[in-house]
């Protein structure tokens, strides 16, 4: 007789979703867990994320855009209608906001009639990644990382089965870290969030609380190198558990964490390849037992084009669940102990990460090298970029096997799901509803109250619970931190100063002096950030090389709004404008943009890059923009060259 072997739990399978309103997104996240899902991960908007009501000026276009907009507590008592919280086990990606969404969250368990002790799930909570590379910050590091310690201090003793933080290394990889970088920082964030921790515990308790700070994780294409790189996040949390902190009990060391494979990798080209590098990304985390990660999120094939269908995300959904179900992959113990060409690179890895750390140590800390940090990011990706151009990091389908038959997976639809535009109105009217609505001295009480928490330094969980019953908006509770605590501008990572990475620009900077010299001045050219979109690895890319061909580059960084960007090309006297819009709110801002510097007078170039469906690529040059860019446009040396050419044509024509 043959026996079937044990095989272990699967990891929990999400799929990271949200969009247009709260009501259809429930009905999304119940379509989901119908499918088979077993835990929720919710994308919010950008209003959201970033502390604004869905009619705040900043919030125009970029409503239910990225993800669910969520004012109130009548937005979440929606968007979980019909889903039992007690039953569920909820990832919530956000960070400056992630006190009030949780807080929101347990009054509508406690509306359901939940034990709080008993709710199982994530807040992200980490504001450090925000700095270096999201961009969904609100306030300085030091208050922020106050308010990630309150919501962990009060999970551990009101909600203990939550996960109150997830060191989030995966934007740190979207933005170019090489595996050493997303180690180091991502480890250097955990121990200054758990510095911040220790006193406010007993020290016989702190261990617990250890064990409940989780990681988020990014994994890319070359799957053996990150499978190394997790066995060795593995590695070193252990370490720094037990020597930094003294925690003896190897559970409460253990290296938990959740995972989404890599977006930035998938193409805008040939789209269906990215069905092939998302399974095989999630070998990275799912083949090694001892590195296995806790749950698992795909993107779906087609984000590099827009916003996945539900069919699409079914389609990511079934990759896991055949991975788990039908191979024998958990029936065995790790597959890679004792393996030497693992054991060599993980030793290789590890090493690159302790002299990181130590470095980052030695600056003070995390909080302290923020500026470093993020300059050592953007270096990174200009190396990384740079070798996607040369053609030494082979990408199927975008430098090289570029010739391809049309996709069938590319319908009328274009393969992607529009929000609809009437979304944002109709998000206002309720949020002006529900302002109508309700007890306007609770509502004042309440604010009052959470203003004295944040002041005088106390726990603003409590203060954030009773503001979410009082009726107190996403924005309101924002607007009290802002004025507390004061708003935040992070380090772009681009410094005035010419790299090193000049070679092969000889042509590019000849047109640059060219038209310089023609102009009486150097070539001016501004990049902006329009809207609450915080991705910024492409503006600042596309500014670096700017800069690095002899250009006069402004780029202020991220959250400006149209004016600002219009008062600020004046000012400067630019001579062409980018725009860097990646949350498919491009339309209406880059229409106000342009409305602005034709009201202003101002004859000046504009070129736009961005998630832009072919569909609306007409849409902007209508509006007068000169060019239009995508992901699939990757060689900056020829938007260098496009630049010089808007301000010059017979420079060009001169090389």
């Amino acid at each position: 007789m043959t026996t079937t072997p044990a095989k272990d739990k699967p990891w929990l399978i999400r799929t990271y979703a949200g969009h247009s309103t709260a009501q259809a997104s429930n009905a999304l996240y119940r379509g989901n867990l119908a499918k088979g899902q077993t835990g929720l991960s919710v994308a919010f908007d950008l209003p959201t994320q970033t502390g604004y009501d869905s009619d705040h000026v900043l919030a125009r276009g970029e409503v239910g855009k990225v993800g669910v907009p969520i004012s109130h507590l009548g937005d979440m008592r929606t968007l979980f209608a019909d889903i039992p919280l007690d039953q569920m086990n909820t990832s919530m990606t956000i960070n400056a906001t992630a006190p009030w969404l949780l807080a929101l969250y347990i009054a509508v368990a406690e509306e359901q009639g939940a034990d709080v002790r008993s709710l199982q799930g994530t807040v992200q909570n980490d504001l450090m990644k925000e700095y270096l590379s999201r961009g969904t910050y609100i306030c300085p590091p030091k208050p922020s990382m106050a308010m990630i310690a309150d919501v962990a201090e009060y999970c551990y003793t009101e909600v203990p089965k939550w996960n109150p933080m997830n060191v989030c290394s995966y934007h740190l990889q979207e933005a170019g870290a090489t595996p050493e970088q997303e180690l180091a920082f991502a480890l250097a964030t955990a121990v200054s969030v758990l510095d911040e921790l220790r006193p406010r515990v007993p020290a016989e308790e702190f261990p617990v609380l250890v064990g409940r700070i989780s990681f988020f994780v990014n994994a890319g294409i070359r799957f053996v190198t990150e499978m190394c790189k997790m066995r060795a996040f593995v590695d070193l949390w252990d370490e720094i558990c037990e020597t930094r902190y003294g925690v003896a009990d190897p559970k409460y060391r253990r290296f938990r964490y959740g995972v989404q494979v890599n977006s930035l990798g998938l193409t805008e080209q040939q789209p269906e390849n990215n069905v092939y590098r998302i399974l095989i990304e999630m070998l990275a985390v799912t083949l090694s037992k001892k590195a296995r990660a806790r749950a698992v999120q795909l993107p779906a094939w087609n984000e590099a084009l827009g916003l996945p269908r539900p069919w699409d995300q079914q389609w990511s959904m079934r990759m896991q669940q055949i991975m788990a179900f039908e191979t024998d992959l958990l029936e065995y113990d790790d597959l890679f102990d004792g393996n030497p060409v693992v054991d060599a690179k993980v030793a290789e890895l590890t090493a690159g990460a302790r002299a990181e750390l130590a470095n980052l140590d030695a600056m003070g800390g995390a909080i302290a090298a923020i500026d470093y940090m993020k300059g050592r990011l953007v270096d990174s990706n200009a190396d990384r970029l740079g070798a996607i151009e040369r053609g030494d990091t082979v990408v199927v389908g975008v430098n090289r096997f570029t010739a391809s038959e049309p996709s069938p997976l590319m319908g009328e639809d274009g393969g992607i799901m529009v929000v609809d535009p009437a979304v944002e109105q109709d998000q206002i009217a309720g949020l002006e509803a529900w302002r109508a609505g309700r007890d306007d001295g609770a509502v004042r009480a309440a604010l009052e109250a959470l203003r004295a928490a944040a002041a005088e330094g106390c726990n603003v969980m409590p203060a954030s619970i009773a503001a979410a019953k009082a009726g107190v908006t996403t924005g309101e509770w924002a607007g009290v931190m802002r004025a507390v605590h004061g708003e935040y501008r992070g380090p772009t990572g681009v410094s005035a100063a010419v790299s090193n990475k000049t070679e092969g620009l000889d042509e590019i900077r000849d047109a640059v002096d060219l038209v310089s010299d023609r102009l009486g001045r150097r070539l001016k050219f501004l990049v902006g950030k329009p809207g609450l979109d915080g991705h910024s690895n492409g503006a600042e890319q596309i500014a670096f090389r700017a800069r690095d061909c002899g250009m006069d580059i402004s780029y202020e960084g991220i959250r400006l709004t149209p004016a600002e960007i219009v008062a600020a090309a004046r000012a400067e006297n630019a001579h062409v404008i980018g725009l860097s819009v990646l949350s498919g709110s491009h339309v209406p801002l880059i229409r106000e943009v342009m409305e602005r510097l034709r009201d202003e007078g101002l004859e000046i170039p504009v070129m736009v890059g961005g998630i832009i469906p072919d569909e609306d690529r007409a849409t902007p040059l209508g509006y007068g923009v000169s060019r239009v860019y995508t992901p699939k446009d990757f060689e900056l040396n020829r938007i260098m060259m496009d630049i010089v050419e808007l301000v010059d044509p017979a420079a060009i024509a001169a090389q």
